[in-house]
């Protein structure tokens, strides 16, 4: 299995990638998971793409990679911003990107504001942005603020790996095997039990959204090719209709749930490896 998850924005994780790379001489496919999920989420998918080089990274804040510092917050370009950089620490241009959820809508900002470093995109339950009407605006940017200034609640702790597992699984839709395998990297032992590894920080409501006209620029701006895998049984189906605002947008349907890559990888990889080869 051709795989890696390095850390976003760790030195040793930064070069973990490029040995990758020079190892098997190709340029990799970059994996970008979903919102408090980590990198580890696309392992199922790995399994089943043994002839493609994925490198998955955890955004900082989740999984393994370091908490942003204490006088700044989780914005959503940021996380395109990141990308950026180890794009440009590698001298990757021309990438495929496959994103999950918010990974999904990073890779869809990334590929309408900097084409060279994009040249596929591949969308997983995720299509378009979270967006919000302009009049909103006062009412998102008070619950944004008066949500940072609560104070901090601690992480929960738990007896064992699978009872954090398990709280996991009783909040998405999965299986405790999909559960086990995003705990397994994205929770860790201490002292007092285990606990998570992410931000809780990154539970605070944004200051702002983009609204639909600033999300429909975007996506308009994206010239690569598109393919967008939506899980019928999943979040996103109702947002299949932004489609229409991709120029070179395929659109292919999956059972599984929002985490259809990690319940029905098989499925998904056959979906991606089309798109590939194409």
């Amino acid at each position: 299995m051709k795989f890696q998850y390095p850390l976003s924005g760790d030195a040793a994780g930064i070069a973990a990638i490029s040995n990758f790379v020079l190892d098997i001489n190709r340029q990799p496919v970059l994996c970008l998971h979903g919102w408090l999920d980590n990198a580890a989420s696309f392992i199922p998918l790995a399994h089943q793409m043994d002839d493609v080089p994925l490198v998955a990274i955890d955004f900082p804040g989740h999984g393994h990679s370091k908490h942003r510092g204490t006088d700044a917050y989780y914005y959503f370009f940021d996380w395109v911003q990141d990308v950026v950089t180890i794009c440009r620490q590698q001298n990757w241009q021309q990438l495929t990107i496959i994103g999950h959820s918010m990974g999904g809508m990073v890779a869809t900002a990334l590929a309408a504001a900097f084409p060279e470093l994009v040249a596929k995109i591949i969308l997983i339950d995720s299509i378009g942005f979270v967006t919000d009407a302009p009049e909103h605006s006062a009412k998102q940017l008070r619950e944004g603020i008066t949500s940072r200034l609560k104070p901090a609640s601690g992480k929960p702790y738990y007896a064992s790996f699978v009872d954090a597992a398990a709280a996991r699984q009783r909040q998405s839709d999965f299986s405790l095997n999909e559960a086990m395998i995003l705990t397994e990297r994205g929770a860790v032992a201490t002292t007092a039990g285990v606990t998570w590894r992410a931000d809780m920080r990154l539970r605070q409501r944004s200051v702002y959204r983009l609204t639909p006209e600033q999300a429909q620029a975007l996506m308009l701006a994206v010239k690569c090719p598109v393919l967008a895998v939506l899980a019928k049984d999943g979040p996103f189906a109702s947002q299949a209709f932004q489609a229409e605002y991709f120029s070179n947008l395929q659109l292919v349907w999956a059972t599984g749930g929002h985490h259809c890559h990690m319940t029905q990888p098989a499925d998904v990889a056959k979906a991606i490896q089309h798109f590939l080869r194409a």
